[in-house]
Protein backbone atom coordinates (compact mmCIF):
# COMPACT_ATOMS: atom_id res chain seq x y z
CA UNK A 1 0.00 0.00 0.00
CA UNK A 2 1.49 3.33 -1.05
CA UNK A 3 2.13 6.01 1.56
CA UNK A 4 0.86 9.55 1.63
CA UNK A 5 3.46 12.04 0.38
CA UNK A 6 3.63 13.86 3.70
CA UNK A 7 4.16 10.58 5.55
CA UNK A 8 7.07 9.81 3.25
CA UNK A 9 8.69 13.21 3.81
CA UNK A 10 8.21 13.10 7.57
CA UNK A 11 9.40 9.51 7.95
CA UNK A 12 12.49 9.83 5.76
CA UNK A 13 15.68 9.93 7.83
CA UNK A 14 19.36 9.38 7.12
CA UNK A 15 19.95 5.73 8.01
CA UNK A 16 23.49 4.48 8.51
CA UNK A 17 22.82 1.02 9.96
CA UNK A 18 21.35 -1.47 7.50
CA UNK A 19 20.18 -5.06 7.56
CA UNK A 20 22.87 -6.53 5.32
CA UNK A 21 20.70 -9.56 4.52
CA UNK A 22 18.33 -7.36 2.51
CA UNK A 23 19.56 -6.94 -1.06
CA UNK A 24 18.10 -4.85 -3.86
CA UNK A 25 17.91 -6.45 -7.29
CA UNK A 26 18.66 -4.71 -10.55
CA UNK A 27 14.91 -4.67 -11.21
CA UNK A 28 14.16 -2.99 -7.87
CA UNK A 29 16.81 -0.31 -8.41
CA UNK A 30 15.57 0.21 -11.96
CA UNK A 31 12.06 0.74 -10.62
CA UNK A 32 13.33 3.46 -8.27
CA UNK A 33 15.32 5.11 -11.05
CA UNK A 34 12.27 5.10 -13.34
CA UNK A 35 10.66 7.41 -10.79
CA UNK A 36 13.87 9.37 -10.25
CA UNK A 37 14.16 10.40 -13.89
CA UNK A 38 10.81 12.19 -13.62
CA UNK A 39 12.68 14.92 -11.69
CA UNK A 40 12.65 18.46 -13.09
CA UNK A 41 15.74 19.88 -14.75
CA UNK A 42 16.83 23.11 -16.42
CA UNK A 43 15.67 23.12 -20.05
CA UNK A 44 14.72 19.47 -19.46
CA UNK A 45 18.31 18.54 -20.29
CA UNK A 46 18.29 15.91 -17.51
CA UNK A 47 21.76 16.66 -16.18
CA UNK A 48 22.20 13.37 -14.33
CA UNK A 49 23.69 9.95 -14.70
CA UNK A 50 23.55 7.07 -12.24
CA UNK A 51 25.97 4.30 -11.31
CA UNK A 52 24.27 1.47 -9.41
CA UNK A 53 26.26 -0.74 -7.05
CA UNK A 54 24.37 -3.90 -6.10
CA UNK A 55 26.91 -6.72 -5.81
CA UNK A 56 28.97 -7.30 -2.67
CA UNK A 57 32.17 -7.30 -4.75
CA UNK A 58 31.63 -3.87 -6.27
CA UNK A 59 30.49 -2.37 -2.96
CA UNK A 60 33.72 -3.63 -1.36
CA UNK A 61 35.65 -1.74 -4.04
CA UNK A 62 33.64 1.37 -3.22
CA UNK A 63 34.11 1.08 0.55
CA UNK A 64 37.63 2.58 0.90
CA UNK A 65 36.78 5.31 -1.60
CA UNK A 66 33.86 6.24 0.68
CA UNK A 67 36.21 6.47 3.67
CA UNK A 68 35.04 3.08 4.98
CA UNK A 69 31.50 4.20 5.80
CA UNK A 70 29.98 0.84 6.63
CA UNK A 71 26.60 1.62 5.10
CA UNK A 72 28.27 1.24 1.71
CA UNK A 73 28.61 -2.52 2.18
CA UNK A 74 25.67 -3.09 4.54
CA UNK A 75 23.03 -1.38 2.38
CA UNK A 76 21.12 -3.36 -0.21
CA UNK A 77 22.42 -1.07 -2.95
CA UNK A 78 24.31 2.16 -3.43
CA UNK A 79 23.57 4.62 -6.23
CA UNK A 80 26.15 7.20 -7.23
CA UNK A 81 24.62 10.42 -8.50
CA UNK A 82 26.70 12.00 -11.28
CA UNK A 83 26.16 15.41 -12.82
CA UNK A 84 26.37 15.89 -16.58
CA UNK A 85 28.83 18.67 -17.47
CA UNK A 86 27.91 18.44 -21.16
CA UNK A 87 24.13 18.26 -20.98
CA UNK A 88 23.88 20.71 -23.89
CA UNK A 89 24.66 17.70 -26.08
CA UNK A 90 21.15 16.47 -25.23
CA UNK A 91 19.47 19.34 -27.13
CA UNK A 92 18.43 17.34 -30.21
CA UNK A 93 17.33 14.30 -28.20
CA UNK A 94 15.17 16.48 -25.95
CA UNK A 95 13.66 18.88 -28.50
CA UNK A 96 13.52 17.09 -31.85
CA UNK A 97 10.66 14.80 -30.74
CA UNK A 98 8.70 17.89 -29.64
CA UNK A 99 9.26 19.55 -33.01
CA UNK A 100 8.33 16.38 -34.90
CA UNK A 101 5.15 15.97 -32.82
CA UNK A 102 4.14 19.57 -33.52
CA UNK A 103 4.43 20.69 -29.90
CA UNK A 104 7.25 23.11 -30.66
CA UNK A 105 8.21 25.13 -33.72
CA UNK A 106 11.66 24.55 -35.17
CA UNK A 107 12.44 28.26 -34.73
CA UNK A 108 11.67 28.03 -31.02
CA UNK A 109 13.96 25.04 -30.71
CA UNK A 110 16.72 27.02 -32.43
CA UNK A 111 16.27 29.92 -30.00
CA UNK A 112 16.45 27.57 -27.01
CA UNK A 113 19.46 25.81 -28.47
CA UNK A 114 21.26 29.12 -28.76
CA UNK A 115 20.48 29.98 -25.15
CA UNK A 116 21.66 26.58 -23.96
CA UNK A 117 24.88 26.62 -25.97
CA UNK A 118 25.60 30.11 -24.65
CA UNK A 119 25.08 29.01 -21.05
CA UNK A 120 27.22 25.89 -21.47
CA UNK A 121 30.08 27.90 -22.94
CA UNK A 122 30.66 28.95 -19.32
CA UNK A 123 32.23 26.03 -17.39
CA UNK A 124 31.08 27.52 -14.08
CA UNK A 125 27.46 27.36 -15.25
CA UNK A 126 27.94 23.81 -16.54
CA UNK A 127 29.30 22.65 -13.18
CA UNK A 128 26.63 24.46 -11.18
CA UNK A 129 23.89 23.01 -13.38
CA UNK A 130 25.35 19.52 -13.04
CA UNK A 131 25.24 19.74 -9.25
CA UNK A 132 21.89 21.51 -8.96
CA UNK A 133 19.90 19.32 -11.31
CA UNK A 134 21.43 16.00 -10.31
CA UNK A 135 20.69 16.91 -6.68
CA UNK A 136 17.02 17.29 -7.58
CA UNK A 137 17.16 13.73 -8.90
CA UNK A 138 18.90 12.56 -5.73
CA UNK A 139 16.08 13.87 -3.55
CA UNK A 140 13.49 12.21 -5.76
CA UNK A 141 15.37 8.91 -5.45
CA UNK A 142 15.42 9.11 -1.65
CA UNK A 143 11.71 9.91 -1.45
CA UNK A 144 10.87 7.15 -3.95
CA UNK A 145 12.88 4.67 -1.89
CA UNK A 146 11.06 5.67 1.30
CA UNK A 147 7.70 5.34 -0.44
CA UNK A 148 8.71 1.78 -1.37
CA UNK A 149 9.62 0.98 2.23
CA UNK A 150 13.39 1.46 1.95
CA UNK A 151 15.70 3.73 3.92
CA UNK A 152 18.49 5.89 2.52
CA UNK A 153 21.44 8.06 3.38
CA UNK A 154 23.07 10.64 1.13
CA UNK A 155 26.87 10.72 1.36
CA UNK A 156 29.07 13.55 0.19
CA UNK A 157 32.06 12.06 1.98
CA UNK A 158 34.04 10.14 -0.64
CA UNK A 159 37.19 10.62 -2.66
CA UNK A 160 35.95 11.96 -5.97
CA UNK A 161 39.20 11.46 -7.87
CA UNK A 162 39.59 7.88 -6.66
CA UNK A 163 35.98 7.19 -7.59
CA UNK A 164 36.58 8.51 -11.11
CA UNK A 165 39.70 6.40 -11.53
CA UNK A 166 38.37 3.17 -9.99
CA UNK A 167 35.11 3.15 -11.91
CA UNK A 168 36.39 4.79 -15.10
CA UNK A 169 33.99 7.72 -15.06
CA UNK A 170 33.86 9.61 -18.35
CA UNK A 171 35.09 13.23 -18.27
CA UNK A 172 31.57 14.29 -19.18
CA UNK A 173 30.35 13.45 -15.67
CA UNK A 174 31.21 14.64 -12.18
CA UNK A 175 30.39 12.53 -9.09
CA UNK A 176 28.07 14.49 -6.79
CA UNK A 177 27.01 12.10 -4.02
CA UNK A 178 26.44 8.50 -3.05
CA UNK A 179 23.08 7.25 -1.79
CA UNK A 180 22.80 4.05 0.23
CA UNK A 181 19.47 2.22 -0.04
CA UNK A 182 18.22 -0.64 2.11
CA UNK A 183 16.32 -1.69 5.21
CA UNK A 184 17.27 -0.05 8.49
CA UNK A 185 18.77 -2.38 11.09
CA UNK A 186 17.86 0.17 13.74
CA UNK A 187 16.09 3.54 13.66
CA UNK A 188 18.07 6.64 12.88
CA UNK A 189 18.49 9.06 15.74
CA UNK A 190 16.20 12.07 15.80
CA UNK A 191 17.51 15.19 14.11
CA UNK A 192 15.94 18.57 14.65
CA UNK A 193 15.21 21.16 11.99
CA UNK A 194 15.36 24.92 12.36
CA UNK A 195 11.94 26.57 12.58
CA UNK A 196 10.52 28.03 9.40
CA UNK A 197 10.85 31.52 10.86
CA UNK A 198 14.63 31.12 11.05
CA UNK A 199 15.11 30.00 7.46
CA UNK A 200 12.54 32.16 5.68
CA UNK A 201 12.51 35.82 4.69
CA UNK A 202 9.02 37.09 3.91
CA UNK A 203 8.78 39.85 1.31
Amino acid sequence: MSKDFFEVVNERTSVRDYDSSVKLSKEEVTDLLETTIKSPSAWNLQQWHFMAFTSDEVKERLLPIAYNQKQVVEAGAVVAILGDLEAHKNIDDVYNPLVEAGYMKAEVKDILAGQIEGAYSNPVYARDAAFTNSSLAAMTLMLAAKAKGYDTCSMGGFNVQQFIEEFKVDDRYIPVMLISIGKAAKPAHNSARFPVERVTTWL
